[in-house]
């Protein structure tokens, strides 16, 4: 059974019970919700944007877990609808639907599951899903398909693509280097550890867990005296260590800006926090490079390159999107964002097309 509850005119909330709710209950999601009002009808009329069905946001999660910390029971799923002011719909397709009136199957999914596709042309398939196979990967593939006697299919040559990414594999920084003919004895990721090998510097730990270590300053820290029991706060002089970490986040962010770059943000926190004997996070860093996001007003020079049609979202939807994203993540976990950059690139100077795509 689905409840919806009103909060002025614009938001409605769509709340899944399990069995009917005590008046109690009403009273405190009520509360929960910023006073909304129980609406009594089972449907609401009008265009509203909302989650798709298919996924349950964070949001839902979160207020999920406050109403069962509050001693309600029973409640599966609540989710925000917005009414649509006018004709003009703005949504994100990647994460929302637009809805045609609310009623009691807002939340119910009806698919059965795709059939499986066989790939004939894989190097048209590769252009059309974007999964950037090399030619060689495209070659192997179309061997390996010969060699089974059949197509691959959709799914493998979709997995193969992800397995054997740059994010997974490192094929980029750990393949083999062949310069006008003769193979370098190194890989990338051999040069770019050598200078921590010939230099440590500060260096006490890199390239062995999913962060770095580098010696710091003698800090004062202010804790409990004792752990095992209630204590007073004091100050103590301890020796720090700083913990660094990267992570890129190229193609969830393309795809999907605001939540990818904010698992980025969270992919650097965990891997800071479960490195050595345990890390908290202190601030972080984010650098977007992006295509030209041809923004109204000046910028003339990003006009002279025609705009393409993008597969999944604008460099501008990405460069919005993604730094509120990359910011909320680290602001749940207290790490605020105190620097960064932004990079745009497009060349078409009697040459290809180059740019950051």
């Amino acid at each position: 059974m689905i409840l919806f509850f009103r909060k002025e005119q614009k938001l409605v909330f769509a709340v899944k019970i399990q069995k009917p709710l005590p008046d109690k209950d009403i009273e405190k999601l009520s509360w929960l919700l910023n006073n909304a009002v129980l609406c009594p009808e089972e449907s609401i009329s009008g265009v509203f944007t909302g989650p798709r069905k298919e996924m349950i946001t964070p949001w839902s999660t979160n207020a999920v877990e406050m109403t069962q910390n509050m001693g309600t029971e029973g409640i599966e799923r609540i989710e925000q609808f917005l009414l649509s002011p006018g004709d003009t719909i703005h949504f994100d397709p990647m994460l929302q639907a637009v809805y045609n009136g609310l009623d009691q199957q807002v939340f119910t999914i009806n698919k059965t599951p795709e059939s499986i596709i066989p790939i004939v042309n894989i190097h048209a398939y590769n252009d059309k899903e974007g999964l950037a196979l090399s030619p060689e990967e495209i070659r192997y593939l179309e061997e390996l398909s010969q060699k089974l006697g059949r197509p691959l299919t959709d799914s493998e040559i979709f997995g193969f693509s992800q397995v054997n990414s740059e994010h997974c594999r490192h094929k980029i920084f750990n393949g083999s280097f062949i310069i006008n003919g003769i193979k370098k004895d190194v890989s990338l990721f051999h040069l770019i550890k050598e200078t921590t090998h010939k230099h440590r510097n500060r260096v006490i730990s890199a390239y062995k867990d999913n962060c770095a270590f580098l010696e710091g300053p003698e800090i004062l820290l202010f804790a409990p005296a004792t752990q095992d029991k209630p204590d007073f706060f004091i100050l103590r002089k301890i020796h720090a260590i700083l913990s660094l970490k990267a992570e890129t986040h190229n193609f969830p962010t393309t795809v999907e800006p605001f939540n990818g770059a904010a698992t980025g943000t969270g992919g650097e926190i965990r891997d800071r926090i479960a490195g050595g004997r345990g890390a908290f996070p202190l601030a972080g860093t984010a650098v977007y490079m992006t295509s030209y996001p041809r923004l109204t007003g000046g910028r003339n020079w990003e006009k002279s390159i025609p705009a393409r049609k993008w597969l999944y979202q604008s460099p501008e939807q990405i460069l919005i999107k993604a730094s509120n994203g990359a910011s909320d993540f680290g602001n749940k976990f207290g790490q605020p964002l105190i620097c960064g950059s932004v990079l745009t690139f497009e060349n078409n100077n009697n040459h290809p097309l180059y740019a950051y795509d």
